[in-house]
């Protein structure tokens, strides 16, 4: 019986395309680097290619760790450069990122809302499964664009909590062993094609969700249960109340 509901975040819950969400937080947030004194292209490469070095990570380091090793080597900062850059992000996810919310395209921002406090009154377990690259401040903020907060799951993947990366099963297997739930039990909810539904492979059942739809291999949407958030909702709603059992 499932009783364990996994969300993704952006282009699911958040409806934007992440080509969007790259252009308009990598402008802003290289602002940032200049501020530093860092070199903006330089900044870019490495951001992107610190970025790239956590989505191929094998879990034998956090996703947080893997992402400074790698920016530091590649502006060659000291250890005490690096802590000030991390700082500098830090404020600006809890200051400046707010302005990336003027992408934000959900046609019912209330929707969001609703249905996680459905899903808890009906005692299930939620999980905010987004992809981990981004500190736990980050996404708090982007939550709050649509009315939800960290407190609101069980669980919110961060890069500083998590080994693996979608599209790595790895990373799907890591959020059961911490809730210690079998496959069976669990739902994931998203607009990925590839690095949602890649849930399936390890026994989690899926939904597609179509309103911002990421399908870059072009797979058939019909081999999996899918349609737009609201439609989500209503079939989340179909599921038998945890309480009940």
């Amino acid at each position: 019986m499932i009783d364990t509901i996994l969300f993704d975040l952006d282009g699911t819950l958040l409806h934007y395309t992440q080509d969007e969400f790259i252009s308009v937080y990598f402008s802003k947030i290289l602002k940032v680097f200049e501020r530093l004194g860092l070199d903006p292209a330089l900044g870019s490469k490495a951001l992107w290619n610190s970025t790239m070095t956590m989505i191929r990570n094998d879990g034998t380091e956090l996703n947080s760790e893997r992402f400074w090793e790698e920016f530091s080597c590649l502006l060659n900062l000291s250890p005490e450069r690096v802590d000030v850059v991390e700082a500098a992000c830090e404020e600006f996810y809890h200051g400046e990122f707010d302005a990336v919310r003027s992408i934000l395209k959900n046609t019912d921002p209330g929707l969001p809302r609703q249905m996680i406090d459905s899903l808890a009154s009906q005692g299930f377990t939620l999980v905010l499964a987004t992809n981990p690259l981004f500190p736990a401040c980050a996404i708090a903020t982007r939550l709050a664009w649509v009315g939800l907060a960290p407190e609101d799951f069980c669980l919110v993947t961060d890069y500083a909590n998590s080994r693996y990366c979608k599209p790595n099963p790895g990373y799907y297997r890591e959020i059961l062993a911490k809730l210690d739930k079998e496959p069976s039990q669990c739902l994931m909810v998203g607009n990925n094609t590839h690095e949602d539904m890649v849930a399936a492979t390890v026994g989690i059942e899926t939904f597609l969700v179509t309103n911002h739809l990421e399908n870059e291999a072009g797979r058939d949407v019909s081999a999996f249960r899918h349609g737009t958030l609201a439609e989500a909702a209503e079939y989340l709603g179909s599921l038998p109340p945890v309480a009940a059992a």
